[in-house]
């Protein structure tokens, strides 16, 4: 009964920690570029230098995204996926 106890506490801790949150998206978030702090990223980015969350190196890189509040990211300062990879593409051509 107690390792049902432990799951059920890890599995809680882990949704609330918002690693699991782009499953949770719906329609009520949206993915917002060049928003994450260092760390805070959702997934991976444009780079594929890395495929997992909470793996960006710098404040704010355009190629790292966060999960944020459906039409909240350019009041952010942020981007969409296009822009981003726009910029990304202009940048390293």
């Amino acid at each position: 009964m107690s390792n049902k106890v432990l799951a059920s506490a890890a599995l809680a801790a882990v949704i609330a920690s918002g690693v699991v949150a782009p499953a949770e998206a719906g329609g009520k978030k949206e993915k917002c570029y060049g928003v994450a702090k260092a760390g805070q990223n959702d997934c991976a980015n444009l780079a594929g230098t890395h495929s997992c969350a909470g793996q960006s190196n710098v404040d704010y890189d355009k190629g790292e995204w966060k999960l944020v509040e459906k039409g909240t990211c350019s009041k952010l300062g942020g981007l969409t996926k296009k822009e981003a990879k726009e910029m990304y593409n202009s940048k390293n051509s």
